[in-house]
């Protein structure tokens, strides 16, 4: 089975993990999906029964992991 894993820093990690929690409890078709908190930085596991499931399941989740990246780093400007 495809599998990636990736580590990501961020100043923002819990507000992301929090936006991005819902989506690991939902089904992606052919995959599975671990998200973890470790020493303030996200650590997203995929495992896939293809490459084009990984493929797919990475571009959701990176993507998400973009828009939370964003609206946190917008709302601290304002925060801050």
């Amino acid at each position: 089975m495809p599998r990636a894993t990736l580590r990501l820093t961020t100043p923002h990690a819990p507000a992301v993990l929090g936006a991005l929690s819902p989506e690991v409890g939902r089904d992606i078709p052919r995959t599975q999906v671990e998200l973890i908190h470790e020493d303030g930085d996200i650590i997203l596991n995929v495992e896939a029964s293809d490459l084009g499931a990984l493929r797919a399941a990475l571009n959701s989740y990176l993507r998400w992991i973009e828009v939370s990246e964003q609206i946190s780093s917008m709302v601290g400007e304002h925060n801050g």
